[in-house]
């Protein structure tokens, strides 16, 4: 914690020297202060602190003596021309060494103000709205995507059915979910001329009905079919087709099995699932440079189409040892237990997830206007300069559940007690398609801390001490002593 305090302090100081002083910083103690107010007005304050962003946080520290806890504010709040932002400095801590999350947490340090400074004296946070009406994750299962682009932006649901186009128009990034029904062609004309205008759109599509959950409940079986959302269309005019297949793939997370029963109790055993794929980026572009690996689920292979004007680039893909699934297709728990055939698995790289960018043809070129258009809209026929991206898995974006009911932090696998870089994806989609692609370099920026090891520091702590403090006096003094009895015998006579 002191680390990040000193991170913090220096890169303010180095910031403020840069603006010529024109950035004036200070910290405080937001328990201190509240402490000295009366009583009645207390609680008014922690609430009003929380509207604005500082949330108290539960803090564990290990001393000689045992644990102590304490409440602590990670946060700073930037003020300009009356508007305010709040900055989390203490990234996520779930599943995640303490000293990784600090090191995180450093690291995202320039990023961070940098990004909230652009934010407010740029005239506010963007809006990225998540569709909702078509089956797509609720709010639940994004939980941790939503809370974590709130940190930078104004985050919300939006019913293509029923919002009027003026008010889809302040949307800065459209999401798309992992919708499960088909959309209309109201809702598609809407996403359209949306994108004629410079809107930015991220798919996030599940082409085949395929859920783990399902096929637990089931016996273990389920009939994987083909959705049908009715944007094929759509996405071929602008350049991608999601093909109806599921990627099986060797680089894959694993899933707890139950594999015997001894003495009444079940034996659990961690088994490779080879359709949840973990997609290690080895693109360039920003978006994923330097993440780690990328955890999807029940993934579809994507085409791209040769389009005037729009350029693509492929920004994750299988490991070359995978097969492909089409739809219908049955898939069984009971395959896991088979070693699967690595002469099988030598196939070329499947792609997954996509960006395009350039100017696009409307998909309503020629077809008319779908009935039920409340307001009118001045039809165009080729987007201005914009930018779309789609991944081939709309689970990319859902966090785990817990028992209880608690969501867990997105990219977080509690049966592999890994973090997968999901979470970090998606914050570089929304910094990207916002237009703040210019500090995304911040983001993928890595700082190396040397960390000393804490059971060493405990241990050998006399002798360190006694090394850098009681050894240099010692032999200064014992030159000195040497030094005065050779003076001594230089000149004695």
């Amino acid at each position: 914690m002191k680390r990040l305090q000193r991170a913090t302090r220096d890169l303010l100081s180095d910031l403020q020297a840069y603006s010529n002083r024109k950035l004036e910083f200070y910290f405080v103690d937001p328990i201190a202060a509240i402490k000295k107010m009366p009583e009645n007005l207390q609680k008014a304050e922690y609430d009003s602190l929380q509207v604005r962003g500082i949330v108290g946080q539960p803090y564990s520290t290990k001393t000689d003596n045992g644990v102590t806890q304490m409440l602590i504010f990670p946060e700073a709040l930037i003020q300009f021309e009356g508007k305010d932002i709040a900055v989390n400095l203490l990234q996520s801590r779930i599943g995640l060494p303490e000293e990784e999350v600090y090191n995180n947490s450093i690291q995202n340090l320039e990023y961070a103000f940098s990004s909230a400074i652009k934010k407010i004296t740029g005239g506010g946070r963007p809006i990225i709205a998540f569709t909702e009406g078509d089956h797509e994750l609720n709010d639940l299962q994004m939980e941790d995507a939503m809370k974590s682009l709130s940190d930078g932006f104004n985050i919300g649901r939006i019913n293509l059915k029923t919002v009027p186009f003026s008010m889809l128009m302040k949307v800065r990034l459209l999401v798309i979910p992992k919708p499960d029904t088909a959309f209309t062609e109201l809702e598609k004309y809407k996403i359209d001329q949306y994108i004629m205008r410079g809107g930015k759109v991220f798919w996030a599509i599940d082409q085949v009905n395929a859920e783990l959950d399902t096929m637990r409940v089931h016996g273990g079986d389920q009939m994987s079919f083909a959705k049908q959302l009715n944007l094929d269309d759509q996405l071929f005019t602008y350049g991608i087709r999601i093909n109806y297949d599921l990627i099986a793939d060797l680089n894959c997370a694993q899933i707890p099995i139950v594999t015997g029963n001894t003495g009444g109790q079940p034996q659990i055993q961690m088994i490779p699932w080879l359709y949840y794929p973990i997609f290690m980026p080895l693109s360039k572009n920003p978006i994923v440079k330097n993440l780690d690996g990328i955890k999807g689920e029940f993934v579809s292979s994507i085409d791209t189409i040769a389009v005037k004007n729009v350029r693509k680039t492929i920004l994750l893909a299988s490991s070359p040892y995978n097969k492909k699934l089409g739809a219908p297709h049955i898939i069984s728990l009971q395959a896991i237990e088979q070693e699967p055939n690595p002469k099988e698995f030598q196939n070329p790289e499947k792609t997954v997830a996509v960006l395009l960018e350039g100017k696009f043809k409307s998909d309503f070129l020629d077809r008319p206007v779908p009935e039920g258009l409340k307001e009118p809209i001045e039809r165009l026929y080729e987007s201005k300069q914009t930018k779309m991206l789609v991944i081939s898995d709309g689970d990319m974006l859902k966090n785990d559940i817990d028992k209880d009911g608690t969501p867990q932090s997105l990219g977080y696998d509690h049966y592999m007690r890994q973090n997968f870089g999901n979470k970090n994806l998606l914050l570089n989609i929304a910094d990207y398609m916002t237009d703040d692609s210019g500090l995304i370099g911040l983001r993928t920026k890595e700082v190396q801390i040397r960390l000393l090891s804490r059971a060493r520091i405990r241990s050998e702590k006399i002798y360190w001490q006694v090394l850098n403090n009681i050894v240099p006096l010692a032999l200064l003094l014992t030159f000195a002593i040497f030094q005065h009895y050779i003076r001594k015998r230089k000149y004695a006579h």
